[in-house]
């Protein structure tokens, strides 16, 4: 054990310091740039010296999951009453930003926990619900995941046929879910499924209960350090307690997917700043032609158009953090950031590729680790496409997509 530890230990140095062009940093409180900073710290202590060689080998290092507890990275928007941090969504943004730029895959599992397990037991479970769970989940001591997407449904979750009966003194759980971080890890699972009269409602789910396996997905070419699989239901006894009782629907499922996109554009910034940084550093240490290749005017353009859509980035979730805060960010708001954010870091992520040349596709630098993390989340809650309908639908009021 101790042998497989330390193949998956290095001591790669993280020099990264922020990327603040427009002195955003005036517009947080103190609170947010300690919390900021801290998470920082933890990132360049505890992901960054072993992200590359936990991603080569497709590895998730399970301890980070009571570290991520520790540190505060579950749940931060949760009450400190269940456990959470009782912070506000600007906080939230800047730790998902921040895990996110050491690596997409560890951000997904914190934003997995928090916004999709966390957040629907704290708005629709019940108060034993509540006290029984999130603050083992806060705390890392519990791992959980989230099972809506199904092997023929994933952009229409509404066809979903995963589907519960009842059976007088408990509910009988039959379907399959796909494509669900942290399942073959997970204690508990946040499912959604249909009732008899065809209504969606969430059910928790764990990991023991006869009939219910998490079959974990291999071979990816993305988020290898985040553990994928499937949730599959055989004939599952669910007790009645177990379901959510605030609020079924659609509608429910949804509001977690917004806290969840919401993450994400936050997030989606800090890969673009790692890309970014490097490739910044990158330039001005590699020589060709007698000098430095920052130096050059092409590469002077992708730098100076890389800080501009981060910049740009950072101004569009900075307002949507406060609309968060005030109750008042709409879906429609918060595609437009996750869809937006997502296609920036991409493209930063391809750009800064073509800066450090071949380098760039080796463990030696994070690009190519980043650009193939980030294909896997322009697609996930909710694809580019997608987003880009929900903001068709707001301006001509027309679905497109039913």
């Amino acid at each position: 054990m101790e042998a497989a530890e330390a193949k998956h230990k290095s001591q790669k140095q993280d020099a990264f310091e922020g990327v603040d062009f427009y002195n955003l940093d005036d517009l947080l409180t103190e609170e947010h740039k300690l919390i900021r900073n801290s998470i920082r710290d933890f990132v360049k202590k505890e992901i960054y010296p072993n992200i590359e060689n936990w991603c080569q080998d497709a590895y998730f290092p399970y301890d980070i999951v009571k570290k991520f507890g520790d540190v505060g990275a579950f749940g931060p928007q949760i009450p400190e009453n269940y456990g959470g941090g009782g912070l506000d969504y600007i906080s939230y943004g800047l730790i998902m930003q921040e895990i996110e730029r050491g690596d997409s895959g560890m951000r997904s599992t914190a934003s997995v926990q928090g916004s999709l397990v966390m957040y629907p037991i704290y708005k629709f479970g019940s108060e034993d619900q509540r006290n029984k769970y999130l603050p083992k989940l806060a705390s890392g001591e519990m791992l959980g995941c989230f099972g809506l997407t199904e092997p023929d449904h994933g952009s229409n979750p509404s066809g979903m046929v995963t589907n519960f009966k009842d059976m007088g003194d408990h509910y009988l759980l039959n379907g399959a879910k796909m494509w669900i971080s942290n399942s073959p890890k997970a204690d508990i699972a946040v499912v959604w499924a249909k009732n008899e009269e065809g209504r969606i409602h969430g059910l928790i789910v764990e990991r023991g209960m006869e009939g219910f396996t998490t079959p974990e997905t291999h071979n990816k070419w993305s988020l290898r350090a985040s553990c994928t699989g499937e949730l599959v239901f055989h004939d599952v006894k669910v007790p009645k307690e177990n379901l959510l009782p605030g609020k079924s629907g659609l509608g429910a499922p949804l509001m977690c997917l917004d806290s969840a996109r919401y993450g994400i554009a936050w997030g989606a910034i800090g890969a673009a700043m790692d890309c970014y940084d490097s490739a910044r550093r990158y330039s001005l240490e590699r020589q060709q032609f007698g000098k430095p290749i920052g130096g050059f005017q092409l590469i002077q353009k992708k730098l100076a158009e890389m800080l501009t859509e981060i910049t740009k980035a950072q101004l569009l979730t900075h307002r949507l953090g406060q609309l968060m805060n005030e109750g008042k960010a709409t879906t429609s708001q918060i595609s437009m950031a996750k869809r937006n954010n997502v296609n920036m870091a991409l493209e930063i992520a391809r750009e800064a590729r073509q800066i450090h040349g071949g380098m760039g596709i080796t463990g030696e630098y994070p690009i190519m680790r980043h650009m193939m993390n980030l294909e896997s989340v322009i697609t996930y809650e909710g694809t580019h496409d997608i987003h880009l309908l929900i903001l068709g639908n707001e301006i001509t009021g027309i679905p497109a997509f039913k």
